[in-house]
């Protein structure tokens, strides 16, 4: 099964909008969510601009992976004081759609990686992964070269008789 195309421009503006919503009801989440997930954002804005490189939709893609985690834990920590303390507040409903956009953008980010990574191979990353006893690499070394053109032996050298 073929992975569909889709537009790097169009995962960076969706993670941007919904981290502006998640950003709306102010001071429930701390400053490094706000620091991380802008961060990878220009990260993102980096690698739209140079389409070639392969360093920037890599650091896009680990700069993901790496806010998939501190979007989690964050949340976690920070999400049922600020509901205890937006529930008598007239904002209550802001906090619940700001929440919510904040939770919707976690989730959509493991299928960004996905994409991103299929991005990644496209523009001539190679997968390379030694954990010790595992190693997942793309090994060519086996593979015989075409491009090249064998000498002639001795006997291909010899005139033909007829």
């Amino acid at each position: 099964m073929e992975v569909p195309a889709l537009n790097l421009k169009a995962i960076v503006f969706v993670h941007w909008l919904l981290t502006i919503f998640a950003c709306i009801f102010p001071g429930w989440l701390p400053g490094a969510y706000y620091l991380s997930n802008f961060s990878v954002l220009a990260m993102g804005v980096w690698a739209v601009a140079q389409r070639d490189s392969v360093d920037s939709i890599f650091m896009f893609m680990v700069g993901m992976v790496v806010t998939i985690v501190l979007d989690i834990l964050l949340l976690a920590l920070f999400y049922a004081g600020a509901e205890q303390g937006s529930e008598k507040s007239s904002l209550r409903d802001l906090f619940r759609f700001s929440g919510g956009m904040a939770i919707l953008s976690l989730i959509l980010k493991p299928l960004s990686c996905f994409f991103t990574y299929h991005m990644y191979l496209e523009r001539g990353g190679e997968c390379n992964l030694n954990l010790g006893f595992i190693s997942v690499s793309r090994d060519r070394s086996t593979y015989q070269t075409i491009d090249h053109t064998d000498t002639p032996t001795e006997q291909d050298k010899l005139p033909s008789r007829y």
